[in-house]
């Protein structure tokens, strides 16, 4: 039999022009970037210490914040994908807050919590003379406040769309639960804790707002490379674009290899 040919769909005139404008207004920025970028200076200025202090600070903690969403968001995932009880709903819209919320609030609530005067950072500061805001730490602790609710919905999908019948079986074998997480649940969601955990990266890694709000501006403590592009947009543009151009990057590379996960069409 002939193989089945594919009809190509036309695109409806009404749709076409705004879909091109939509395209030019999301890419002519970026392209723009490109533009402007000092091709020739970038070594040079890669190599800037300011430039790799802010570099290090950011992938350090971005990965601390990751290790962090990984400790605690797949527990929950599990909990909000296979737990049964009253106001699951309620605590998923919490959970998942932070996507929404302006980092700039989270920030503000962050230092309520964790300040010398706030419900746990009061307490700290008396017992054990401990301050998180404005340190390193405050840096981890606004990444993850933002960045877990991403690993926390891949996680949660991929459990969902899981088949608990080779959990069951494990069960009836004599597996204890612990077994049958490792052993048989976290491998069959393993791509979808992979997805999460990248993204969470990603996320972490562009962090402004709460930052800036929890932890400050201090370079070599707190100044990530998202708060040294606002520093430097201010007094040297093109240590801004060379910033901005490393974290474009990095976008383009977790968006490509997402891809498959993401972006494929059924």
């Amino acid at each position: 039999m002939p193989a089945k040919r594919t009809r190509r769909r036309r695109v409806p005139a009404a749709l076409l022009a705004p879909a091109i404008a939509g395209l030019v207004f999301l890419i002519l920025p970026l392209l723009g970037l490109l533009a402007r970028a000092p091709w020739t200076e970038l070594p040079a200025r890669l190599a800037e210490p300011e430039m790799l202090a802010a570099l290090r600070l950011s992938l350090l903690t971005a990965t601390a914040a990751t290790a962090l969403s990984l400790c605690f968001g797949i527990p929950i995932a599990w909990l909000l994908a296979r737990g049964e009880f009253p106001g699951r709903s309620v605590l998923r819209a919490l959970v998942t807050v932070p996507l929404v919320l302006p980092p700039v609030v989270g920030g503000v609530a962050l230092l309520l919590v964790f300040g010398r005067n706030g419900i746990l950072g009061s307490w700290l500061h008396e017992r054990f003379d401990v301050t998180i805001p404005f340190t390193t730490t405050a840096v981890v602790l606004a990444m993850t406040f933002v960045s877990m609710p991403f690993l926390v919905v891949s996680v949660e999908g991929a459990l969902r769309g899981a088949d608990i019948r080779f959990e069951e079986a494990a069960a009836t074998l004599g597996a204890g639960r612990w077994t049958v997480f490792t052993h048989v649940t976290l491998p069959m969601v393993a791509p979808g804790v992979l997805a999460g955990a990248v993204l969470c990266w990603a996320r972490a890694l562009g962090e402004f707002g709460a930052t800036i709000t929890f932890a400050g501006n201090f370079p070599g403590r707190t100044q990530t490379m998202p708060l040294a592009v606002y520093l430097a947009l201010q007094t040297d543009p093109e240590a801004a674009i060379v910033l901005s151009l490393i974290l474009l990057a990095v976008s383009v590379i977790v968006l490509a290899s997402l891809r498959d996960r993401w972006t494929a069409a059924p």
